[in-house]
């Protein structure tokens, strides 16, 4: 029995978590048939590497899958970022299963592995309200997001490669990997799936004082009061965007040129996936809302 949804009480609910999953199609047919019959709108994505999920509902039901899926142990340490909005965001429910559930196509970052540090965001705004960190070194804030997300918004002085999808990211850093030299380097994005797996990247290659913005810039937005932070923050669903309260700030409408739901990044397709359509980026995407980013 569908649950009723008064005006303004949408719960947006998202998560991920790095963890190894070698289950997957059943995994699938099992949380497919938990939102169903709860009635849940959303997308989650599986993958070896883990979980990541938007989901949008009333309150009730959305609690009760979260209370289901941490039943699991490999789930049992998510932690959902939530805004509210009038609407539900998405059109149906899907959960497709991924080779990545967040595409960099660089095996060997292993994320489920374990964690590069992490700076909390309250942390975060003391040290750029300080200019310098806690041990005096300069701050350098990193976007790992794409160039029409940052086009909306970005931190004070960020850094912005101005990449088209994930997968470029790491060039970008080889050419510019002198500028972190003797800084502390603070990866963030929208939700913490890209810079996770950003900051591990750079630790690979050398850098030293590497973080990771914990929870991205929705749990900045969430714990803080959004100082040094411009503009609004990209989200992939139909509310466009939000603002430093987490409310939603429609954008202007984006250029067709992929599916509803390609995110650029989110993952390429496992062969026993029945989605229709490759996530692999196009030369300059332009997504539509809807289905899909996840707060990544």
């Amino acid at each position: 029995m569908p649950y009723p949804i008064p005006a303004m009480s949408i719960l947006n609910l998202s998560a991920y978590r790095f963890v190894q999953l070698d289950d997957l199609p059943t995994l699938r047919e099992r949380v497919l048939e938990r939102c169903e019959a709860l009635a849940l709108k959303g997308t989650i994505l599986l993958a070896p590497e883990g979980i990541n999920l938007f989901l949008a509902g009333a309150r009730e039901p959305i609690d009760a899958f979260m209370d289901w899926l941490r039943t699991d142990p490999r789930f049992a340490g998510l932690e959902p970022k939530e805004s509210i909005s009038d609407a539900v965001p998405f059109g149906r429910m899907r959960v497709r299963l991924k080779k990545e559930i967040i595409t960099m196509r660089m095996p060997t970052i292993r994320p489920e592995g374990g964690r590069a540090p992490s700076v909390a965001p309250v942390t975060l705004q003391r040290w750029l309200a300080q200019g310098r960190d806690d041990d005096g070194r300069e701050v350098v804030l990193l976007d790992t997001r794409n160039d029409y997300e940052t086009d909306v918004g970005l931190f004070e002085n960020a850094v912005d490669y101005r990449i088209a999808s994930f997968t470029e990211f790491p060039a970008a850093l080889a050419a510019d990997r002198a500028r972190f030299e003797n800084k502390t380097v603070v990866s963030y994005c929208t939700g913490g799936i890209r810079c996770e797996k950003a900051a591990l990247h750079m630790q690979d290659i050398g850098i030293e004082h590497v973080f990771q913005l914990e929870g991205g810039i929705l749990k900045y937005f969430e714990e803080t009061d959004g100082a040094h932070w411009n503009g609004d923050c990209f989200v992939f669903d139909e509310r466009g965007a939000v603002d430093k309260a987490l409310a939603p700030s429609p954008l202007l409408p984006l250029p067709s040129g992929e599916r509803a739901g390609a995110r650029g990044q989110s993952g390429d397709e496992l062969a026993s996936n029945n989605a229709s359509a490759s996530t692999r980026p196009s030369p300059q995407p332009s997504p539509q809302r809807g289905e899909g980013e996840l707060g990544a």
